[in-house]
């Protein structure tokens, strides 16, 4: 057989040839597909998640409102402007009827309503933080006795699914919270423009509440910057100088190669077990305070310790031995190669391998549910040692209530964690592209 008919284009013209290719190349543009569909599933599935993360959540970002006109009078209150400005007269504000005053203003507002029940019904469509917030303007400005003005109030969590669309009118009056005669008074305050629904900027500035008009996310959310901050204090000088020391100074022997399988191994282990490491070690062995983030931190900081050590030991094994070299040949210790040299070109990549693990310490529930961190806490957190929530658990405990007001809410949390996870991660792209170093 001739070199042209083994080679040449003899061989590409045999059919038997021409038929391989084509059913090679028929392969390869089927699995060109199937990658195709593959990435598309997963962004529709993306998106699907994501949309309807964000249609459910955009109402917990607003809240309905009630104007009414309340007549701050003295006579109910019990104190004048003048006894604001001593302390005994602040605290006998606390004990004054603004609950009186709210039902007045209703009553003028439905003077056909008499019956005992339907009062009753009609003073429920106003939060129960509707008093706190008449006390609260007293006291920034005492001038308001005296006067009538109107006040914007939040209404109950009832009133706002409405307002929202999220009753169906349709069902029988028994299987409704709001009956026909709520119905009735809400198209009539709509009618006369007393009902709005606004942003709710308390949601970003309140602590947790049984209500759900009143709950807020800013005691979770300082919850975990305070845990956060415990973690990142303890885990990052931790993780690097134990990668320093195992890619630098330890010797190659059974214990070093021990130590290694073993963070690694660490790096796998499920999360509940750090969390029960935290219970064991952190509340019953030292008797730290349950539900603070400082115990949080320190769990976290466990469970985050193996990811910072390996990301940190890649990121100091990619600097060249040639960089090495050339500082030992200028006369530099080997402490100066890697604490001058090593550890600066390494940084970026530490700092990206940190901020992903920080990233996964935040979004880590259930370590935290093992130290207590799921109590429910109305207050803001004020130091490491008070009891506290963070985003995730907040989100557990609204998804377990019963309310569905707080199905909003758990969806507004979710896109606010989202936020603090995409910004993490964006700084962590922004890092690695701004300091990478090209050899």
């Amino acid at each position: 057989m001739s070199k042209t008919q083994i080679g040449g284009p003899t061989a590409w013209k045999d059919p038997k040839m021409l038929k391989r290719i084509e059913r090679r190349y028929s392969a390869e543009r089927r699995f060109r597909l199937l990658g195709l569909g593959a990435i598309a599933i997963a962004v529709a599935f993306l998106f699907l998640l994501l949309g309807s993360i964000t249609y459910r959540g955009i109402g917990g970002f607003t809240q309905a409102e009630l104007a009414l006109d309340i007549e701050f009078s003295a006579e109910i209150l019990g104190v004048t402007a003048d006894d604001l400005r001593t302390q005994a007269g602040k605290d006998k504000l606390y004990k004054a009827d603004f609950g009186r005053m709210i039902r007045e203003s209703l009553m003028d507002q439905f003077p056909n309503v008499t019956r005992r029940s339907d009062v009753r019904a009609l003073i429920g469509m106003v939060s129960l933080g509707a008093r706190q917030q008449l006390r609260n303007l007293v006291l920034e400005d005492p001038t308001a006795i005296g006067q009538r003005r109107t006040i914007w109030m939040l209404t109950s969590d009832d009133i706002d699914q409405y307002i929202k669309g999220n009753v169906d009118v349709n069902l029988p009056e028994s299987d409704r919270r709001l009956k026909d005669r709520d119905i009735q008074w809400i198209e009539a305050l709509k009618s006369s423009n007393r009902i709005r629904s606004d942003f709710h900027i308390p949601f970003l500035t309140n602590g947790d509440s049984r209500e759900p008009e009143l709950a807020g996310i800013w005691g979770a959310m300082k919850g975990s910057f305070l845990t956060l901050l415990v973690t990142l204090i303890i885990s990052f000088p931790i993780g690097i100088a134990a990668a320093l020391y195992l890619e630098e100074f330890a010797p190659s022997n059974r214990l070093t190669d021990f130590i290694e399988v073993n963070i690694n191994n660490l790096a796998a282990v499920p999360s509940i077990v750090f969390g029960l490491l935290g219970l064991a070690v952190f509340l019953n062995t030292f008797g730290l305070p349950r539900s603070a983030p400082l115990v949080g931190g320190l769990t976290l900081a466990l469970m985050t310790l193996p990811t910072i050590i390996i990301a940190a030991r890649a990121a100091i094994k990619a600097v060249p031995p040639s960089i090495r070299d050339a500082a030992m040949g200028i006369g530099a210790s080997p402490m100066q190669v890697v604490f001058h040299h090593v550890a600066p070109l390494a940084l970026p990549g530490v700092m990206t391998g940190t901020i992903i693990g920080m990233a996964r310490a935040l979004g880590e529930t259930a370590p935290l549910l093992m130290i207590g961190m799921v109590a429910f806490v109305s207050e803001v957190p004020g130091g490491f040692t008070d009891a506290s929530t963070v985003l995730p658990v907040q989100i557990y405990i609204w998804s377990d209530s019963p309310e569905r007001a707080f199905i909003a809410k758990v969806s507004a949390a979710i896109l606010v964690l989202l936020g603090f996870l995409i910004a993490m991660n964006g700084l962590a792209v922004y890092l690695r592209n701004r300091f990478e170093q090209r050899w």
